[in-house]
């Protein structure tokens, strides 16, 4: 409010506070989707269409969507210790595989990617290689799919180009995975992308919504009766901290949810 810091470093702050680092792939730094706007050949910034609701989380960026997610929510019974467990999103904003995903162009998250992925890519249409075709994915067309995205997206342009020339495979429609494809109004330039979507995050539509976003994932919203007033609930083996695994007798269920953390993420500790 004061202008004394950038909204990158206080979400970094928040993120570190939250038990976030870059040390771990499965509690790796999370940061939000800033930008709706992946097809104009020029930024409007002040245009509110221009920038994603921060009020709401991935999975009900759009109104249909949400009404599924509801739905999914609404039809499961509440159940201990099962995995159809009463819950909106069965999959994370954050993982292990979301972080190597996005970084897959740069060593050593290719090796990790690989290594996550059975020792080879991922069939190339499942591959991180469109910003735009991410976010449709992300906000809209993928019930599976409510990943945000990490701090590299705002200060490190690298990773969007294949420098080290990987072979990702073709996508059915023929294109050669290489480069990430940007939104027009990067005019193809990493650097450029970089510098208007760090514009972005520091722009007065974010600062004045990005405390609606911060009660989704570090805040008051994260679990109970706001959560699911606000459609973000996950499932309960994500709520790392919640879980208190040294009171589960089976190995099996004690073993299934450590493998459901480390392969599908998990909440940050409340802030």
């Amino acid at each position: 409010q004061k202008r004394e810091i950038s909204n990158f470093d206080y979400l970094m702050y928040l993120n570190t506070l939250a038990g976030r680092s870059y040390n771990d792939y499965m509690q790796y730094p999370v940061f939000p989707w800033v930008l709706a706007d992946y097809h104009s050949e020029t930024l409007n910034f002040t245009n509110p269409h221009t920038f994603r609701d921060l009020s709401k989380p991935m999975g009900a960026q759009t109104v249909e969507r949400k009404h599924k997610f509801i739905q999914r929510f609404n039809e499961v019974e509440k159940s201990e210790g099962d995995l159809s467990a009463q819950c909106h999103y069965c999959t994370h904003y954050s993982s292990a595989i979301i972080v190597a995903s996005y970084l897959v162009r740069m060593e050593p998250f290719t090796q990790t990617f690989c290594s996550l992925q059975g020792g080879s890519f991922d069939v190339a249409d499942r591959m991180f290689h469109s910003v735009k075709s991410t976010w449709e994915s992300a906000s809209r067309d993928n019930m599976s799919d409510v990943r945000e995205l990490i701090p590299e997206f705002f200060y490190l342009p690298e990773f969007l180009t294949n420098a080290n020339h990987f072979e990702l495979g073709c996508m059915q429609d023929g294109t050669v995975l290489g480069d990430v494809q940007l939104p027009p109004w990067a005019d193809g330039d990493p650097h450029k992308f970089i510098l208007l979507h760090r514009q972005a995050l520091e722009s007065d539509y974010v600062s004045a919504h990005l405390h609606c976003w911060i009660d989704l994932i570090f805040g008051h919203k994260q679990h109970g009766s706001a959560a699911v007033e606000a459609v973000n609930t996950y499932h309960p083996y994500f709520y790392g901290d919640k879980m208190d695994l040294n009171n589960i007798k089976d190995p099996l269920i004690k073993s299934t949810i450590l493998g459901f953390i480390s392969n599908f993420g998990q909440i940050p500790k409340q802030v």
